[in-house]
């Protein structure tokens, strides 16, 4: 069979879970004997907007949309015709077999529909709620609060701070910047990032959102949870939701329950082969993940300034994880790392992940938005690596209380700081997880998705 996948970023750039997860079964079918193409976008102002290249991943084509937010108004964030018409140009090239979207932000809408327009079978997993939310997916309001329930009202108010386009003024300069590296090879697109990032920092509070704008927002939201659940639902043969968790929270947006099957990741467990815990004299806790807000690093910070200096003696604390994600937050990270004695040694490398997790006797998931089925606690599993995970969303199904670890609510660091303070003093609960069930590889993915493609092709 001939599959494309469909994702908004792809790797080596970008090694989250939806890109990783993306790559591992798209090798893994490769491996099976499919051919397998995948169409992603990246924003990159060096290169002219909506150029369309070609490079290779693994042995793998990639087809790289260049997309630089040039949008007109909010409805392109989701309907964005030049992205489904490069799409339907890679469509009639590669004349796939099967269409597997992963995620559709920085896309189009219309990439589903010119699949289904052709015939083609169209599968669909969701990693998060984009589809109901249109802030990344989170659900998640800039004021910090969870969204149980989809609001538009809210959403109106969470819109207006959210900035989804580049300015007439950013569009300029990354004129400027792709026609020099196109003159010269000269890519000055680095050292403008930075400046940008130095002009955020000082940039002050945001202004308050004017009650009109919110509700022309609040109605637009409305607008685009409608129409996508008009425009895609019909495209799509089957949807795979990782966990049970984000399963109800899409049939809650009205998704067919016949549609949506639960499906969980699969994960490469290669590096993991022959894996074996380093001894060390303290409890060393860790964090893995985006230095961000929403993945809470900040609340193991706090939890230790709950602990007398005593206790915090007995611990060894590392918090991994890219530094390009809000300079202010990470600088005020650094700070009080600082002054914890914690290390924040920036991105963990995917080849030092099993190192990492050996030096591991907890590692700490402090999420305070709804994960759906995070990697990092996939790893944890596959390593019997003991977890401390917020109590919400994909995060609780995962981690069984006593069996794999333990969970404490979300946002609370006192909570977090009795759970470490219990382990500063006795490990001996460590040694008593018995980490029921197994890992699913992406072999074994690849071998469901493949059957599953060739179900919708017999009945097609």
């Amino acid at each position: 069979m001939r599959v494309l996948f469909l994702v908004h970023d792809f790797l080596p750039a970008h090694p989250a879970g939806t890109e990783l997860y993306t790559g591992g079964v798209a090798r893994a079918l490769a491996a099976r004997g499919h051919e397998v193409q995948v169409f992603a976008t990246e924003k990159d102002i060096a290169r002219p907007h909506l150029a369309l290249e070609r490079r290779t991943w693994e042995g793998l084509v990639v087809h790289e949309l260049v997309n630089n937010l040039f949008y007109a108004d909010f409805r392109e964030t989701w309907d964005y015709p030049p992205a489904a018409a490069a799409f339907a140009r890679v469509l009639d090239e590669f004349r796939p077999d099967v269409v597997h979207a992963m995620h559709l932000l920085y896309l189009s809408v219309g990439c589903l529909e010119e699949a289904a327009r052709r015939g083609i079978p169209v599968f669909f997993t969701l990693h998060d709620f984009w589809l109901s939310c249109a802030r990344f997916g989170q659900r998640l309001h800039p004021d910090g609060g969870l969204c149980a329930t989809v609001d538009f009202a809210r959403c109106g108010t969470c819109l207006a701070q959210f900035k989804f386009a580049q300015s007439p003024l950013e569009r300029r300069v990354a004129g400027v910047v792709a026609g020099v590296k196109g003159a010269t090879g000269l890519d000055l697109s680095a050292p403008l990032r930075a400046a940008g990032d130095r002009l955020r920092k000082t940039g002050g509070a945001a202004a308050p959102v004017a009650p009109e704008h919110a509700q022309h927002l609040a109605a637009a939201a409305r607008a685009r949870s409608e129409a996508l659940h008009a425009r895609v639902v019909p495209c799509v043969e089957r949807f795979f939701a990782p966990s049970e968790f984000l399963r109800a929270r899409m049939l809650e947006w009205g998704l067919p329950g016949e549609k949506v099957e639960r499906l969980d990741y699969g994960l490469d467990l290669a590096p993991f082969a022959g894996f074996a815990r380093r001894p060390g004299t303290r409890l060393r806790v860790t964090f893995i993940g985006t230095l961000a807000p929403h993945k809470a690093p900040h609340l193991v910070l706090e939890a230790l300034a709950e602990l007398s200096p005593e206790l915090r003696a007995a611990l060894e604390v590392t918090l991994h994880g890219p530094k390009t994600h809000g300079p202010e937050y990470v600088a005020a990270l650094e700070r009080r790392a600082a002054e914890l004695g914690v290390r924040l040694p920036g991105t963990l490398a995917r080849a030092d992940l099993p190192a990492a997790l050996s030096g591991t006797d907890v590692l700490v998931v402090p999420s305070v938005w709804y994960e759906n089925s995070p990697f990092t606690i996939h790893e944890a599993l596959a390593t019997r690596t003991p977890l401390l995970v917020s109590d919400l969303g994909g995060m609780a199904e995962l981690v069984a209380e006593g069996r794999h670890g333990w969970r404490f609510p979300p946002g609370d660091a006192r909570a977090l700081a009795a759970h470490l303070a219990r382990l500063a003093r006795d490990r001996a609960p460590l040694a008593t997880l018995d980490f029921p069930g197994t890992v699913k590889d992406f072999a074994t993915s690849a071998q469901e998705l493949e059957e599953r493609y060739r179900a919708a092709r017999r009945t097609a």
